[in-house]
C-alpha cells in the first residue's frame, strides 16, 4: 500500500460503518488521519471504529441536519476542525421500472443519496472556509453517468451528486478547498442485499474487466483526492469502473 501523507489531518467519513465507507476510513487512518466515522447505525459504527486506529464513532443521519450539526460539533471537540469530508452514505433502493417505482422509495433514495450530500457539505464547508483548507470527496457511481435500468432513483441521485460536485467545486475555486467525486462500478458490499440477482448480473456484465471493484481500490483513489497533493483538481469526476466508463 502506498502511504498518502495525511498526517495531522482530521477526516469525516459518512456511512462509515461498513463497505466502502469503512474501507475509506481505514485507508485514511493508515495514512495518518484522525477519522470520525459517521453512521446512522451507531452500534455498527462503534464496532468499525474499534478496528480503525485512532478513530471515533458518531451517530449521524445525513437526512437530519440536526444530527449532522451535533456530529460536527463532537468531531471538532474530540479531533479538531475537519480537513477532509468523504460523503459516502447511501442506499441502492429497490429495483423497479420507473412507472412501477414506489414514489416514497424514490424520494427516500434521493433524500439519502443526494440531499444527504448537500446537507453534509452545507454544514462542514463553513468550518473549512475558516481555515481556507479542505478536501471534499463525494462517492457517486458509474450509474450516475450511464444510468442503470430499473434503478432510476439511484441513477438520478448519483447524477445529481456529480452535478453538485461540479457546482460546489466552482464555487470554491478561489479558496483552499477542493471538491471532487468518484464514480465506481459496483462493489460487493451489503448494498447488494437491496438488489435483485438480475440487477447484480447486469452490472457485472457491463464491466469489461469482468469483476467488481474492490472497496480497497476505491479507498486508495479517495485517499489521494483527500490529500494536499490533489491541489489543481476540483469539480472533477474520477472513474474507477473497470473500463465501463465511456466519458
Amino acid at each position: 500500500m502506498n502511504r498518502i501523507d495525511l498526517d495531522g489531518r482530521v477526516a469525516i467519513v459518512t456511512g462509515a460503518a461498513r463497505g466502502i465507507g469503512r474501507a475509506i476510513a481505514a485507508r485514511l487512518a493508515a495514512s495518518g488521519a484522525r477519522v470520525a466515522l459517521w453512521d446512522v447505525d451507531g452500534a455498527a459504527a462503534k464496532a468499525a471504529a474499534a478496528e480503525v486506529a485512532g478513530a471515533i464513532d458518531l451517530v449521524a443521519d445525513v437526512t437530519d441536519p440536526a444530527t449532522i450539526d451535533a456530529a460536527l460539533a463532537a468531531t471538532e471537540a474530540r479531533l479538531g476542525t475537519p480537513d477532509i469530508l468523504v460523503n459516502n452514505a447511501g442506499i441502492a433502493g429497490p429495483n423497479f421500472p420507473l412507472d412501477q417505482y414506489p414514489a416514497e422509495e424514490w424520494r427516500r433514495v434521493i433524500e439519502i443519496d443526494l440531499i444527504g450530500v448537500f446537507n453534509c457539505c452545507r454544514t462542514v464547508v463553513p468550518a473549512m472556509r475558516r481555515r481556507d483548507y479542505g478536501r471534499i470527496v463525494n462517492i457517486a457511481s458509474i450509474a450516475g453517468k450511464d444510468g442503470n435500468p430499473n434503478a432510476s432513483a439511484y441513477s438520478a441521485a448519483k447524477a445529481g451528486v456529480i452535478g453538485l460536485t461540479k457546482s460546489l467545486g466552482k464555487e470554491l475555486t478561489e479558496t483552499g478547498i477542493r471538491v471532487n467525486c468518484v464514480t465506481p462500478a459496483a462493489a460487493k458490499t451489503d448494498i447488494f442485499a437491496q438488489m435483485t440477482e438480475a440487477q447484480i448480473a447486469y452490472m457485472l456484465s457491463k464491466i469489461p474487466m469482468g469483476r467488481f471493484v474492490l472497496v480497497e481500490e476505491i479507498a486508495a483513489l479517495v485517499a489521494w483526492l483527500a490529500s494536499a497533493e490533489c491541489s489543481f483538481s476540483t469539480g472533477g469526476v474520477f472513474d474507477i469502473s473497470g473500463g465501463r466508463a465511456t466519458y
